[in-house]
């Protein structure tokens, strides 16, 4: 038995150590099956505390440490080969306050369960669409998502956080370390809970169009002119992939928070036939099937000013030449609320109008991964004479080095700051930081 499982398990007992069994084996996996990492043990604390035996346990024998929240991170950080693993399964509650309109969630729950938590309260989070994705890996990253445009970013509005440092105390986060926070990733410590703003949202209206890449240069290029004015209402995801013959075809997918009646002249405005009024609950459902796991994935990302010529001809030759009918490239609508948070306010480096483009290659276990991978590389090569500097944390690789070192705008130097006080030993290690 290794020293650090017999040392946990004195301390929080056996069953929340795993070092094999089902559960281990179910905890050792990340949603990318293409990642396989094997950790020494899984420990799956309850609270705080726990968390903070596991941290100073790590460090004792001298393990890689990392955090498992949702497992969605393409890399699978969240499983480190070799190391310990904090698995958060265990601490998913979801608290509402609706009066004051916060929810305090703990450091393992996902979308889907904040969301589900605030809709009976007539209440959304700024999130993302997909439902088993990690909430604090969301937020601590940024977080793109379809209310981008009407309340910010999943990171603007993280409001508190408790946290495990690397010293194993428990703290509440300052003014620095929250701002590092809000944007700069799981890099400082634990994050066991967080206090964010819900907003009185009940239902959203939402449409889905697929167009043959014929006539995507025609739909793109005045997709350009409409999200210019889009109001902040309106977010409009896009992009190319398979439609239902397997044929390449472009895709719009709008999200409207607002007004229903004005919801529908502006999504009719998009050329959409068919609107749907949904609950956030049934929007994460409606993705699902998008986020399977047990596939094979390959990402990279850019981030560009428009839908320019240049861009939509990189997104259909992306279609042209996608090599799996479940490859795609998704652009995400940056604009509205987002924007008008002041550049040194959180961590995150990029506020004006932008597109960030999402590059998945997705393939059965059965294939070779290396065509797959190339492509990827390549759309991310083609949009390279275009793009903004940097790009999304969240989903950067750590050699992207260019891209790491203007992630963060004039913030990094702030943030290297922040990591230096209170990791200097770099101890976490979770979305690249510029060095």
């Amino acid at each position: 038995m290794p020293p650090v499982v017999r040392d946990l398990s004195a301390r929080l007992g056996y069953e929340r150590v795993l070092v094999s069994g089902p559960a281990f084996e179910a905890a050792a996996l990340v949603w990318n099956d293409a990642v396989r990492h094997r950790p020494v043990a899984v420990v799956r604390p309850l609270d705080a505390a726990g968390v903070a035996a596991a941290v100073l346990a790590a460090r004792e024998q001298g393990l890689p440490l990392s955090v498992r929240g949702g497992g969605h991170d393409w890399l699978g950080r969240a499983v480190r080969d070799g190391g310990l693993v904090i698995d958060l399964a265990g601490m998913r509650r979801v608290t509402v306050d609706a009066a004051a309109g916060v929810a305090t969630v703990e450091g393992g729950a996902t979308v889907r369960d904040v969301i589900a938590a605030a809709a009976p309260h007539g209440l959304v989070a700024a999130a993302g669409t997909v439902g088993g994705v990690g909430m604090a890996g969301l937020t601590l990253g940024g977080g793109y998502g379809p209310l981008l445009g009407r309340f910010g970013l999943a990171a603007d509005n993280l409001l508190g956080a408790e946290v495990v440092l690397a010293d194993g105390s428990v703290v509440t986060a300052g003014p620095d370390l929250l701002w590092a926070l809000r944007g700069g990733g799981g890099n400082f410590g634990v994050v066991t809970a967080m206090r964010i703003a819900l907003h009185p949202v009940r239902r959203l209206l939402t449409g889905f169009a697929m167009y043959p890449l014929a006539d995507a240069a025609a739909v793109l290029g005045r997709l350009r002119e409409l999200l210019a004015a889009a109001p902040d209402e309106l977010t409009v995801p896009s992009g190319v992939g398979s439609g239902p013959d397997g044929e390449p075809a472009a895709f719009l997918a709008p999200v409207w928070c607002g007004d229903e009646a004005e919801g529908r002249d502006a999504l009719g405005a998009l050329g959409l036939s068919t609107v749907a009024s949904v609950t956030y609950p049934e929007l994460l459902a409606q993705f699902d099937q998008y986020a399977a796991g047990g596939r094979h994935h390959a990402m990279r990302t850019r981030s560009v000013p428009a839908h320019t010529p240049e861009v939509v001809e990189a997104l259909l030759a992306a279609g042209r030449s996608r090599t799996s009918p479940l490859s795609g490239v998704v652009v995400h609508h940056f604009h509205g609320a987002a924007t008008r948070v002041a550049g040194d306010a959180t961590a995150v480096g990029e506020r004006r109008d932008h597109l960030m483009v999402e590059i998945g290659a997705v393939w059965q276990p059965h294939e070779p991964a290396g065509p797959h991978r190339a492509w990827t590389d390549d759309v991310w090569s083609a949009l390279a004479p275009v793009a903004l500097p940097g790009g999304y944390p969240n989903l950067l690789r750590p050699d992207d080095r260019e891209q790491v070192a203007h992630a963060y705008g004039a913030n990094a130097g702030r943030l290297r700051e922040v990591k230096v006080r209170y990791d200097p030993d770099g101890v976490f290690t979770a979305t690249p930081l510029p060095s």
